[in-house]
Formats: structure tokens, sequence, C-alpha cells
């Protein structure tokens, strides 16, 4: 029997399967993360740990859970805030949940396209304060979508599934990536343009990249001062990879017609941030994978994974 230790309340599907298998299981049973000094406290004595985005797993917690920590099981796909270096120093596998998620982070990403260009959210607000007396004939004007030309920033399972969306909406899909991608190409009708090439063109930018130390700041300033004029950004990816000073800039000064960010920088973004004041910003608190199925298929995932190392074999999702 080995200690497993989960770092949040997951849905019950991962922790019926690692009893199932015998193990012992502690829960941080907070609403939010353990603070760091419970969670070194937490970890100790662990052989598994399944984990989320918000976790920072270093070395000092690695080295808290002691020797026989065998494998950390993030419960999501990216894994930007565990110490993967460390890990393998210790021989401690890392996973992860990828590809499950694909078709709900699209959904989201599309739904914040939309509302930030027809200004859902500043109707809904504008209806519900009591201020709509009358219709307006020049009132809440956004940019169309329907035929609209899209830049994809990282062209991988969701910036695909996005295109897909796109592609229903008869827009002209642009995309960036490191490879090109010569298949989805010919499924979606899309064309592979280097950004700084493909920003002053683009009615809507969307973000699926990775955070890494390249796309860190990706958009920076003076990348943000590139995209056209009136043009809608979308970040579903990671709040790190746009400059959120630059953004407030972008969007009260510069060339942007508003935003949709289901991730910011910093996450959670406080009441009183800058972003939160503006009405031409669309928020969501990080859910692009909150479908019901989506998120009981990530758990199922997680647990599997860390049974699978706990009992000498290769995880299905391995990372290190």
């Amino acid at each position: 029997m080995a200690k497993v230790v989960a770092t949040r309340r997951l849905p019950e599907v991962a922790f019926q399967a690692i009893l199932a298998a015998g193990h012992e299981l502690s829960v941080w049973e907070g609403e939010c993360p353990p603070p760091r000094e419970e969670l070194l406290k937490l970890v100790a004595g662990a052989e598994g740990l399944l984990t989320t985005l918000e976790d920072r797993i270093d070395a000092e917690v690695m080295d808290a859970a002691g020797p026989g920590l065998k494998v950390i099981a993030q419960y999501a796909v990216g894994v930007d805030n565990i110490d993967l270096e460390a890990a393998r120093a210790r021989g401690i596998r890392v996973t992860n949940t990828p590809g499950v998620l694909t078709e709900a982070t699209a959904d989201l990403a599309f739904a914040l396209l939309l509302a930030a260009a027809r200004r859902v959210v500043e109707g809904d607000r504008y209806v519900r304060e009591g201020r709509w007396r009358c219709w307006l004939p020049t009132g809440f004007l956004g940019p169309e979508v329907a035929g609209a030309r899209v830049l994809i920033v990282g062209f991988g399972r969701i910036g695909q599934a996005f295109a897909r969306r796109a592609k229903g909406f008869g827009m002209e899909i642009l995309y960036t990536s490191r490879t090109p991608k010569p298949e989805a190409e010919a499924e979606l009708g899309a064309r592979r343009v280097p950004l700084d090439e493909a920003l002053p063109k683009a009615d809507f930018v969307s973000l699926h990249v990775p955070l890494t130390p390249e796309t860190e700041r990706l958009f920076d300033r003076e990348r943000l001062a590139r995209m056209k004029p009136g043009s809608v950004l979308v970040n579903t990816a990671r709040g790190r990879v746009v400059d959120t000073e630059a953004l407030v800039w972008a969007l009260t000064e510069g060339p942007l017609f508003a935003a949709g960010l289901d991730v910011t920088d910093p996450e959670p973004l406080p009441k009183d941030h800058p972003l939160a004041r503006l009405e031409n910003v669309v928020l969501t608190p990080h859910v692009g994978s909150a479908g019901i199925r989506t998120r009981e298929r990530m758990a199922q995932m997680a647990a599997e994974n860390l049974l699978a190392v706990l009992r000498g074999e290769e995880p299905p999702h391995p990372v290190v």
C-alpha cells in the first residue's frame, strides 16, 4: 500500500480508482491550493502526488515528500508548474492528461471570441443594470465574425480544433507553428504565415501555445502594437504568454477592439486589476477544460498514470 496525496479534491473517479487499488489517500480539502507550509507537510511520506496547475512542485516539495516519491500525476496538460529537471534528477516520473481537453478548450476559446466581438457580457450587464431603455441603431457595434480572418498562434490539437470551429463560420484561417501541418492545412484550408507578417492582417488572434521560455511574453507591447486596428485577442493558453501591462495599453490606447481571456497574469486576477475594470475584456476563471465529461476523464487519466507507476509500469502519458 502506497501513500497518495491529492492537492485538491478532484472528480471522485480518480479517488475511487486509487482506493480500489488498496492505496492510502490524503486529500487537501480547501477550495484553493494548500499554502506552501501546508503543502510541504501534506506531501511527507507520499509515493504518489496528484497535482493541479496551481501547485508549485519544485525540488523543495519533492524532498519534503522524501525518497519514496515515485510519481507526480498532473491533472492538466501543461506542466510548467513542475520542476521537470528536479524530478528527472530524483528519478520521479511526471505525467499529464493530454488530448482529452482539446474540444472543451476549443469550445471556450471560440465562445470568448464571439463574446468579445459581439459584446455579449457588456450587453448582459447593460440589461441587468436596468439601462436598456430602447433599441439603439448604433449601440453595441462590434466586428463581424463570419468571413473574418483569424490567426491561430500554435497549431497543435487545440489550435486545430479551434480552426474547425472557425471554418464553420467561413473564416479565413492563418496559423503559426514551429513546423508545417500539411494534413491540417488540407482539411481546414489553413495557411502557415510568420507571426509578425500575419498580425497586421488578422481580425482575430487566438493563442494556443504552451508556456515555455520562448513563448513567455511572446505578445509584448511591440507585438501587440503590430496587431490590426479593431482586432480581438483571445487567450486560453497561459497568462504569461501575454505581457499584461502591454495588453492594458493595447486595449485602452493601442489597436485592440477587445480581448477574451480565460488565463491572466497574475492569476487569479484581483477584482481591482486594470484588466478587470475594462468593458472591452471578457474574463473567465481558467475554465477551458471545465466540461463535465472532460474533467472526469482528466481525473481518470491522472489516476491511471499514477497507478501505473506505483505498479512499476510505464504510465500511459509520461512527461518525464
